[in-house]
């Protein structure tokens, strides 16, 4: 599919011709985004990664839907958030009355409370966001907003319903049902895993009706490998610049570990972490220097285990935690990545360099993540992680691409509209 080529408007200085031209009959442009998060920093970036690879890095607002946290709050996230927070309040308001206080706290606003922790983001307001796209729409042109997330996707379908003609609307992970809901949703190959023979096969008869996706792609659903992220050479440039004077001095090659943290669909614990250490032990002959970083969800005892074993080999650090986070240093400046097989997106910002990469864990998988790492095997993108590795030799592939185009598929949708962004 080519994308049509709109003509040029012409200049609102030439014979007077009025700025209709901006927003008017020869297609709009559009100059901002909004950025719809969760608060999951993976989810978010993948937002913020299509967003800066649109041009719109400067020119975007972040807005956040925000649940209730902590104490029983934790169990009901898997209600809609609505109704999660009117869940809430009731119970808070069933346990004030209880106790003898006779002073009731408001309600929580549809899209998000303040007090939790995210005051300095604004809140998702359907109203707020729907009423700008109107109002600015002369002005400025179409509002692009790029949400994802499960909890995003009500708030995303509202703005999309309430100002259709004045937003263009990306979702960004499969949202389950009604794709019609959305101008464009991008989601990975391995979210329609559930429709293929074998995973049918796992799935009992009266099941399969439940089980999302229940219809195949359609022409507005973009399929990636992997999660989008903000990754891309320039920004590998910038990182290898800023980062120069902590990895330039660490002796060559430099293996670079990212440890996650078990998830519904690969469970581990402390005997991955005994395998990852053997398996580190066993290359660190061949390696010149190894960085290690856990994530939020890696269980104490796993990084207790990784850090007693290998924390006081003179070739090891492991990263405290401490801002600032080395990540981009990382991705820049290792020769070669090893990560453990439950985080897609650390997987495909470290696919995104085309430097060796190595999966740890990816036999424990199942589901669909199980076919997230079958395609990059059989891609070459990726190789287990034995411990028989020479860390010395190396080998590439085609790097990953999936943010830039997700982003040439945004831009084309955009001109079937006769919308388009702004050079």
């Amino acid at each position: 599919m080519k994308p049509i080529r709109l003509p040029e408007p012409p200049s609102p200085t030439s014979r007077g011709v009025p700025d209709i031209f901006e927003v008017g009959f020869l297609g709009a442009f559009i100059r901002r985004a909004v950025v719809i998060g969760n608060g999951s920093p993976s989810s978010e970036n993948q937002s913020l990664g299509l967003v800066r690879a649109l041009g719109l890095a400067d020119k975007h607002a972040l807005y956040r839907v925000t649940r209730p946290r902590g104490g029983i709050n934790e169990w009901l996230h898997w209600l809609p958030v609505s109704f999660h927070k009117i869940l809430y309040y009731l119970i808070k308001q069933i346990i004030l009355l209880t106790s003898r206080r006779k002073k009731l706290t408001p309600l929580p606003s549809e899209n998000g409370g303040h007090g939790l922790g995210l005051a300095s983001v604004l809140e998702a307001d359907v109203k707020h966001i729907v009423g700008m796209a109107r109002d600015t729409f002369e002005k400025d042109g179409p509002l692009l907003v790029v949400a994802s997330g499960r909890d995003t996707i009500s708030i995303a379908s509202s703005i999309k319903r309430l100002a259709s003609q004045n937003v263009f609307v990306v979702q960004i992970q499969h949202p389950r049902s009604n794709l019609n809901r959305f101008d464009l949703v991008i989601t990975p190959q391995h979210d329609y895993y559930p429709l293929t023979p074998h995973a049918q096969q796992q799935i009992p008869q009266f099941l399969r009706r439940w089980i999302t996706p229940r219809e195949p792609p359609d022409r507005h659903v973009v399929l990636t490998v992997g999660a989008l992220h903000q990754i891309d050479s320039a920004a590998l440039r910038s990182a290898a610049s800023a980062w120069h004077d902590d990895f330039a001095p660490l002796p060559k090659p430099l293996l670079v570990v990212n440890v996650g943290g078990p998830t519904r669909n690969c469970r581990y614990g402390a005997d991955l972490a005994r395998q990852l250490t053997t398996c580190l032990l066993s290359v660190l002959a061949s390696c010149g220097s190894v960085r290690i970083s856990f994530s939020d969800r890696t269980p104490e005892k796993v990084s207790y285990m990784i850090a007693k074993e290998l924390g006081n080999n003179p070739k090891v650090y492991i990263w405290d935690g401490l801002e600032p986070n080395p990540q981009m240093g990382h991705l820049a400046w290792a020769d070669a990545f090893v990560v453990t097989a439950d985080s897609v997106s650390l997987i495909s910002e470290a696919c995104s360099t085309g430097k060796p990469v190595y999966v740890m864990g990816a036999e424990r998988c199942t589901w669909k993540l199980s076919e997230f790492h079958k395609s990059l095997r059989e891609r070459g993108v990726v190789r287990p992680f034995t411990g028989s590795e020479d860390m010395s030799e190396t080998w590439s592939y085609p790097p990953l691409n999936d943010t830039a185009e997700a982003a040439r598929r945004v831009n084309e949708a955009l001109a079937e509209r006769g919308w388009r962004l702004r050079p």
